[in-house]
């Protein structure tokens, strides 16, 4: 016996807004009657399509532009290895890169450098490899040292943008960097 039927035995005189409550918990009853666990699973996979598809739209279908440099840098008793790599995370391409790496001491004196150029970076792609390595032959480990990097690129709607970073290395045998630009629509 429901809630309903233990309230109409009684013969209480109801106001209008419990015999308006009374029409509701009638309504609701007869929703949940309809309401079964395979509905509940469609439902949930149909909301996950949905949810999926509208990260899938803006992450493909939404212009943006982002790039991300990341650094790695390595030191043994030989030297001193710092690998590069620009990821293109935004859904347009980046045209005229310019990577340009310098290894500084403690006293700004540039041990060694060098540079990249690309003239285009597809959307959602990355680049590294062995022109984006810096080795540094012979200088001592264990002390204070600076990364400097320089990236320039023209974006999609022909803006120059540049990214200016500055690492201090040298406490650590290996050390990860990563720097990215923030999102920009349209």
């Amino acid at each position: 016996m429901g809630l309903l039927e233990k309230s109409k035995k009684l013969n209480v005189e109801e106001t209008p807004e419990e015999e308006y409550a009374h029409d509701v918990l009638v309504k609701l009853e007869d929703t949940m009657s309809h309401i079964s666990p395979f509905r509940v699973v469609i439902v949930s996979v149909v909301a996950l399509m949905i949810i999926a598809s509208t990260i899938v739209a803006v992450t493909w279908i939404v212009p943006y532009d982002k790039v991300t440099v990341d650094v790695v840098y390595i030191q043994s008793s030989a030297g001193h290895v710092i690998l590069t790599e620009i990821d293109n995370d935004g859904s347009r391409s980046v045209s005229d890169l310019t990577l340009v790496i310098r290894f500084l001491n403690s006293d700004n004196i540039e041990i060694d450098r060098t540079s990249f150029n690309k003239s285009s970076l597809p959307a959602h792609s990355s680049v590294s490899g062995d022109s984006l390595e810096l080795i540094v032959i012979g200088p001592s480990v264990w002390e204070n040292y600076t990364i400097d990097i320089d990236l320039e690129y023209t974006k999609n709607n022909n803006d120059n943008s540049k990214i200016e970073l500055n690492y201090q290395v040298g406490e650590w045998k290996m050390e990860q960097f990563s720097h990215g630009t923030s999102i920009d629509f349209f």
